[in-house]
């Protein structure tokens, strides 16, 4: 009898999830599943994403105290540092609950858990034309919308994108949608340009665009989580330009060079993050309204060119330290339940 009709009879199986022990180290736990109870349904996962921005500093063990209960995943278990299970891209199909929620294809913050039961409040359905995997990004296309809200990038504007990562050639995506805009994105990785341009973008490798004058840019997204990549969005922006951090740093020091033409050129730098929706729009805007747009917004199947690597659920434990490393190569990494 399979695992499915025993959980049936006896109204219990078991699920298995991921979990960061201990500092660059992560195992999977089994746990009890009960039947789904009132109002919710069981998934059984398909996809989730790996986020190597946060999750590399969960599994390092960097989130500062301070921030501690801001960056709990919404449905996280344990506490930060250690153990603690973590994730929010999570894509799955409906095998039980409401019937009109049966056989859907749904996005959930869920960290990575093969089965589990969740309220049908906290999933979203993933349009028919969407592929599971390519639903992973939508927290990450979430992010890039909400920032370019929070830049006020318009039509015709001179953009900037530092760093050439998930988010960052997602927000460049999103401006180079915008009319008559120049969207140019700066890299270190040479690798990244095809993907880049692809999406609408000009490339630039960061060394080369360092030594560029006069770029004078009317908004400047930063997306490389470093010094060097904050200093290069300080000196690329216009006389009252927008500088836009994206990156979170945990609990690393961060030089930012406020010397120079900061003052004279009167910049504004602001911090863009997901967990509000941007005040252009809170007052109109849901989570759920700015999360469908999201998932609406990966009908493009350009994006299938973000996610560079996929791997078995039950072997991530063995291959985490090798996608968390600072200089892993490739994009967005999915894993496959």
């Amino acid at each position: 009898m399979s695992v499915e009709k025993l959980s049936d009879q006896f109204g219990m199986m078991s699920a298995r999830a991921l979990w960061f022990e201990a500092p660059r180290f992560a195992g999977l736990r089994e746990t009890p599943l009960q039947p789904p109870g009132e109002g919710e349904a069981r998934v059984a996962a398909l996809w989730s994403a790996v986020s190597r921005g946060t999750e590399r500093l969960v599994f390092e063990g960097r989130v500062p105290v301070s921030q501690a209960e801001i960056m709990r995943a919404p449905f996280q278990q344990g506490d930060f540092s250690f153990p603690v299970k973590y994730g929010y891209c999570l894509v799955g199909r409906v095998e039980a609950g409401p019937s009109d929620w049966l056989k859907k294809t749904v996005f959930c913050l869920h960290p990575h858990q093969d089965r589990f039961n969740l309220s049908v409040d906290s999933l979203r359905p993933v349009p028919q034309e969407i592929p599971p995997r390519r639903a992973t990004l939508a927290a990450n296309m979430e992010t890039a919308l909400n920032a370019l809200w929070d830049s006020g990038a318009g039509p015709g504007d001179r953009i900037v994108v530092i760093g050439a990562g998930v988010l960052g050639l997602l927000t460049a995506a999103l401006a180079a949608g915008l009319p008559g805009a120049e969207v140019m994105v700066v890299d270190r990785q040479r690798a990244r340009k095809e993907v880049a341009e692809s999406l609408g973008a000009e490339f630039c490798l960061s060394d080369s665009f360092a030594e560029k004058a006069g770029v004078e840019a009317d908004i400047v997204f930063h997306a490389s989580a470093s010094s060097a990549g904050l200093a290069l969005a300080l000196g690329c922006a216009g006389l009252e330009a927008k500088i836009v951090e994206l990156s979170w740093y945990g609990d690393a020091p961060v030089s930012v060079p406020l010397g120079g033409a900061f003052h004279s050129k009167r910049l504004r730098l602001v911090s863009s993050q997901v967990g509000q929706v941007s005040p252009s729009r809170r007052p109109r805007w849901s989570f759920a309204r700015r999360l469908d747009k999201a998932l609406q917004l990966l009908a493009d199947p350009r994006f299938d060119a973000l996610i560079t690597e996929e791997i078995a659920f039950p072997d991530f434990p063995n291959q985490a330290a090798r996608v968390f490393a600072a200089d892993a190569p490739g994009l967005a990494t999915v894993l496959r339940y």
